[in-house]
C-alpha cells in the first residue's frame, strides 16, 4: 500500500558572506540614466508652466474712452470674433475720461495706426457681457509700440436701446409700446402658423434681392428714384405732427376693428359668396347693357314728342300747384285744432261725449251701421281721392305697391324673338278696361299674394273680385 509524504520546506537562503552566496554587481548605467529622466521631467513641467502661466508673449497697449461702458477686468477683447486678449485695467484720466488697459497676444502684435477700438454688447439679455472688438489698422500703416494708447478719435462707445428710446418723444413711445402689445396679441397662440410662413422667408429674401438688382441695373433711374423719395420723405417728416395724429387715430380705428372681431370673421367668411355672386352679376352686364342700348336707341324717336308733351303739362302744373297747396293745408295746417286731421283725432272723443248727452243720437248711429258699414271698406280708396287730387285711386298694399293715374303713350309693344318695336296706338290702349263699376276694395293694385286684397268682407260686398285693372 502506497502512502503520500507531505513535501519538506523550502531550504533559507545562505546569509550574506557566507560560502554558498553569490554576491550583487550594481550597473555603472543606472546612476546618469536616472538622472537624465529627471531633468528630462523637469524639463517638461517648465515649459507646460511657461505655456500656462507666461503669458504666451504679446504686448500691452492702452485705450482711450468717454466713459467705460460698464466693462470690467477679464472681459475679452475680439477681432472678427476671434479672442484675442482680455483687459487688464480701467482707470480714470485727470479729464474724467476712460483709460482702459489690454493685454493682445503675439498673433496681432504689432498693432497698426488707423486700428479702431469699439465696446459691443453680443446679446440684450444682460448688461454685464461687454467685449472689446478691434479692427486692425493696415499693416502698411506705421506700427504702435508696446504699451502705445489710442486716442479717443479712433473709440468707438456702445449704443444702448435705451439711449435709442430716449431719442423717441412720448407719444412715439408710447405708440411703439402699443404696436409690440398689438404684435404679441396678434401672434399668440400663432406660433405654428408663424413658423410656417417662415419657410418662405428665404424665398422672399431672393425675391427682394432679384428686385433691387434690377432696380439698380438703370443708375440714373435708380438715383432719380432715391431723390424723390428722400423729397417726400423730407416733406413728410415736415409734417410729423400730423403724422402722429395718423398713427394714433389709426390705432384708433384698429382697435375699433379689433373690438368687433367676430363681426369681422363672419364678413369675411361671406366674402367669397359675395364675390361669387358679384362675378355671376357682373358677367350679365354686357347684355343687359346691350338691351338697354338698344332701348335707348328705340326711344330716340320719341324724345321729341315726348318733350313738346312736357312743355304742355307745364300750365297744367303750375295752376294744380295752389290747389293741391290748399289741400295739404286743409288737411295738414301748423297750429292745434284747425285741419282735418285734428277733426279726425277728435272724433273719438266726440262719440264718448254724444253717448252720454244723446241717447237717441247714439241709437240712430247704430242703426245707420248696417247701412254705412258699405262705404267702410272704401274709406281709404275715397281718402286717397281726396289727397291726391285724383292722381291715386288706391293706397300702399302690403307689397309696397301704389296705383297712380298716368298717362298712356304709345310707346312699345313686344315682337317676335323678344323684341321691342314702337307701338300703335290701338296696341297701346287695348290693355284698358272699361264699364268696371264694381270694384272691390283695394282692387286698384295687383292682387296680394295672401289674398287679403281685393277685400270682399267673406262675400258681403256686393262687389266683383274679378274687376281688377
Amino acid at each position: 500500500m502506497a502512502t503520500a509524504e507531505p513535501p519538506s520546506p523550502p531550504a533559507s537562503p545562505p546569509p550574506p558572506g557566507s560560502p554558498g552566496s553569490t554576491p550583487r554587481v550594481r550597473s555603472p548605467r543606472s546612476g546618469p540614466a536616472r538622472i537624465i529622466a529627471v531633468a528630462a521631467l523637469a524639463l517638461v513641467v517648465l515649459l507646460v508652466a511657461l505655456l500656462l502661466f507666461g503669458g504666451g508673449g504679446g504686448a500691452t497697449y492702452h485705450l482711450e474712452f468717454k466713459e467705460a461702458d460698464q466693462l470690467v477686468r477679464g472681459d475679452q477683447v475680439q477681432v472678427g470674433g476671434v479672442p484675442v486678449g482680455s483687459v487688464t485695467d480701467i482707470a480714470l484720466t485727470h479729464d474724467f475720461e476712460a483709460r482702459i488697459t489690454i493685454h493682445v497676444d503675439s498673433s496681432l502684435v504689432p498693432l497698426h495706426e488707423g486700428t479702431v477700438a469699439e465696446v459691443r454688447v453680443p446679446s440684450l439679455s444682460s448688461v454685464a457681457n461687454r467685449y472689446i472688438a478691434l479692427t486692425p489698422g493696415p499693416n502698411n500703416n506705421p506700427a504702435l509700440g508696446a504699451g502705445g494708447t489710442l486716442p479717443l478719435s479712433a473709440s468707438r462707445e456702445v449704443t444702448d436701446l435705451d439711449q435709442l428710446f430716449n431719442t423717441l418723444d412720448p407719444k412715439t413711445r408710447k405708440g411703439l409700446q402699443g404696436f409690440i402689445q398689438g404684435t404679441a396679441e396678434q401672434y399668440a397662440g400663432a406660433g405654428k402658423q408663424l413658423g410656417e410662413s417662415s419657410e418662405y422667408f428665404a424665398p422672399a429674401l431672393n425675391a427682394t434681392d432679384h428686385f433691387f438688382s434690377e432696380l439698380s441695373r438703370d443708375q440714373p433711374t435708380f438715383t432719380n428714384f432715391l431723390v424723390e423719395t428722400a423729397k417726400a420723405v423730407t416733406t413728410i417728416g415736415a409734417r410729423r405732427e400730423q403724422l402722429t395724429d395718423l398713427i394714433e387715430n389709426a390705432n384708433t380705428t384698429f382697435a375699433a376693428i379689433g373690438s368687433h372681431r367676430e363681426q369681422l370673421a363672419q364678413g369675411l367668411r361671406q366674402l367669397p359668396v359675395t364675390l361669387r355672386q358679384g362675378n355671376r352679376t357682373f358677367a350679365e352686364l354686357p347684355s343687359t347693357f346691350a338691351a338697354l342700348k338698344q332701348l335707348v336707341d328705340t326711344s330716340k324717336p320719341t324724345t321729341k314728342p315726348l318733350t313738346s308733351l312736357l312743355e304742355h303739362l307745364r300750365p297744367l302744373l303750375s295752376t294744380a300747384t295752389p290747389a293741391v297747396r290748399n289741400f295739404n293745408a286743409a288737411f295738414n295746417r301748423p297750429g292745434a285744432n284747425n285741419d282735418l286731421t285734428d277733426l279726425v283725432r277728435d272724433l273719438p272723443a266726440l262719440a264718448r261725449t254724444l253717448s252720454s248727452s244723446s241717447p237717441s243720437s247714439v241709437t240712430s248711429l247704430r242703426e245707420s251701421v248696417p247701412i254705412t258699414a258699405f262705404f267702410g271698406p272704401y274709406a281709404p280708396d275715397l281718402v286717397g281721392t281726396l289727397r291726391t287730387l285724383g292722381q291715386a285711386s288706391s293706397y300702399y298694399d302690403a307689397n309696397g305697391h301704389y296705383a297712380r293715374l298716368t298717362s298712356v303713350f304709345p310707346d312699345f309693344a313686344l315682337g317676335s324673338n323678344n323684341t321691342l318695336h314702337p307701338a300703335t296706338a290701338a296696341q297701346a290702349l287695348e290693355s284698358l278696361k272699361t264699364g268696371q263699376l264694381r270694384r272691390c276694395p283695394g282692387a286698384a293694385t295687383q292682387p296680394a299674394a295672401d289674398g287679403s286684397s281685393p277685400f270682399v268682407d267673406g262675400e258681403l260686398l256686393s262687389c266683383d273680385p274679378s274687376e281688377t285693372p
